[in-house]
């Protein structure tokens, strides 16, 4: 077999010559029969007269939100772009951003220190620190999380051909994977591609990780300065990797609350009301331990109620990473203080106007539209005639990973017992949009490969409904050694077997290399 057949996708379509007509590499594309000349090795562009007929995406409905499939004009064809997702950083800003010339209003921690620590005189100064001259205020709504289905950030899994796949099944609200602040701040095109949002995603954030205030905040500077399309951000306290605590970020940010509160305060004067924040934190540093109730009540009081959106807290502390159950008891808890603590405030401060209340999300182990309801009950049985201290929203992380079409299952409030075909025709979605995304060369081929495969690392986890002898399934159930489905094709999907999960891609992606290995990058406890 020739190489150029081992890599061929099977039964795809170019998606650059579906959107645009135009595929920018040629006689590259590993889809390239659509629109390369094979006697001439010509890269041809689509006919305004064909295009209506030859050119619809097998991958994508018609009826999908922000639907970018080509239309019977020649706009498109003359003013290629090269991708259809949105907050793509211009070249020259990236070159500012390494070369340290963009014209950054806050300044960098260790250049404050030496302002503070310069003598004092008694001609006024204009410095800038993370506190930054605020931007004109704009009036922006706070994201309303109540009755919604989000999608929290999920390092590599969740990429944009992923939540695609998850708004069409009923995601809500969808977020970017994690992003380090130093990266972005250095211009490294890997890490700003991570914030990229396609038109279907209609509510989006990005989540930032960072040990110091200024690092925050330039970033926001840079979202309001090149006008990104962010609708919140998300300020991650419960990373639990080493490399990210071990510089102060990450979970170790929740034991820093003066630094915390630099960020926060930084980040509300910068963005100025007009994109609002969320805070991603866990129960502590440990399971004997836990704080967050304090850390939440803290930020209630600082006054940023109409900056911030909401607080997210995961029910397991930094040690635990994903072992055991999450703590919903606690998770209760955080939000009844968080309430008691606005009672207080408002009680002791006797202003006209309220101090509100920020809502306080729960996360961990929602894989069944029962789990949800369950924690929502126990939560509105536990608060009586007061109301509901815990958000009604079903954030969704692994269980998303393992059952994408769990947000369905929420809305419909039902067990899907979804077939082995179905499924299928999920990852061949998953593979167009990658094409999409990533490009459809060789390299292109090879990273949906690669995603892919992360992606197979989880769903083999799923238990088809109709194998289960109690319904629902729970998050840290496996399927049992040699359990077969109701064919060949659902009992590979349950294969924990990395071959048999290359197989499944040999299925929509062609052949792998010779020599081809994959060994999942995610680590955590969770995979063992």
């Amino acid at each position: 077999m020739k190489e150029t057949e081992k890599t061929t996708p099977k039964g795809i379509r170019c998606p650059n010559f579906n959107l645009f007509g135009f595929c920018p590499f040629g006689i590259m594309c590993r889809l390239g029969e659509c629109h390369v000349n094979l006697e001439t090795g010509e890269n041809l562009r689509a006919s305004a007269t064909n295009k209506s007929t030859d050119t619809v995406s097998k991958g994508e409905s018609d009826n999908e939100k922000g639907s970018s499939l080509i239309e019977n004009d020649d706009s498109k064809l003359n003013n290629y772009s090269g991708h259809s997702a949105i907050n793509v950083l211009t070249k020259d800003i990236q070159m500012k951003l390494r070369k340290n010339k963009y014209p950054f209003k806050c300044k960098r921690h260790f250049e404050q220190k030496k302002v503070d620590k310069a003598p004092q005189d008694n001609t006024v100064t204009s410095t800038t620190s993370a506190t930054t001259t605020p931007y004109p205020t704009k009036t922006r709504k706070l994201i309303d999380f109540s009755n919604k289905v989000y999608v929290a950030p999920l390092t590599t899994v969740g990429n944009l051909p992923f939540r695609r796949i998850l708004k069409k099944l009923g995601a809500d609200i969808t977020c970017g994977e994690m992003a380090l602040c130093k990266n972005l701040l250095e211009g490294r095109a890997p890490e700003w591609a991570l914030l990229k949002r396609h038109p279907c995603e209609d509510i989006f954030g990005v989540q930032l990780a960072a040990p110091f205030a200024d690092q925050f905040t330039r970033v926001s500077e840079i979202f309001i300065n090149e006008e990104m399309k962010i609708d919140f951000i998300d300020m991650n306290l419960g990373c639990p990797i080493d490399l990210i605590c071990d510089k102060g970020a990450g979970a170790a940010l929740m034991q820093r609350d003066n630094i915390l509160k630099k960020c926060v305060t930084g980040m509300t004067s910068t963005l100025a009301g007009e994109i609002p924040i969320t805070i991603k934190m866990r129960t502590g540093w440990n399971m004997n331990s836990p704080f967050a109730e304090n850390l939440v009540s803290k930020i209630q009081s600082w006054g940023f109620n109409d900056s911030i959106s909401a607080v997210f807290v995961h029910g397991r502390s930094r040690l635990q990473r994903y072992s055991k159950l999450a703590d919903w008891e606690y998770i209760h808890q955080v939000a009844n203080t968080a309430r008691s603590t606005v009672k207080t405030l408002n009680d002791e401060t006797e202003l006209d106007t309220q101090i509100k209340q920020i809502p306080v999300v729960g996360n961990g182990d929602i894989f069944s539209y029962t789990d949800y309801e369950e924690k929502l009950l126990k939560s509105k049985e536990e608060s009586n005639e007061e109301g509901s201290a815990l958000t009604p929203c079903a954030m969704l992380a692994r269980g998303a990973l393992i059952k994408p079409w769990l947000p369905t299952e929420i809305h419909e409030r039902r067990h899907w017992d979804i077939s082995a075909t179905e499924r299928l025709d999920l990852l061949k979605e998953f593979v167009y949009f990658g094409l999409e995304h990533w490009g459809s060369d060789e390299t292109g081929v090879a990273k949906t490969r690669r995603f892919l495969l992360e992606w197979l690392s989880f769903l083999y986890r799923y238990i088809p409904v109709h194998l289960l002898e109690v319904l629902p399934q729970q998050m840290n159930h496996r399927p049992p050694p040699h359990l077969c489905g109701r064919n060949d094709l659902e009992t590979l999907m349950m294969s924990k077997h990395c071959g048999d999960w290359i197989k499944i891609s040999e299925m929509l992606l062609g052949k792998c290399p010779d020599g081809f290995q994959f060994e999942p990058k995610h680590k955590a406890s969770s995979y063992k």
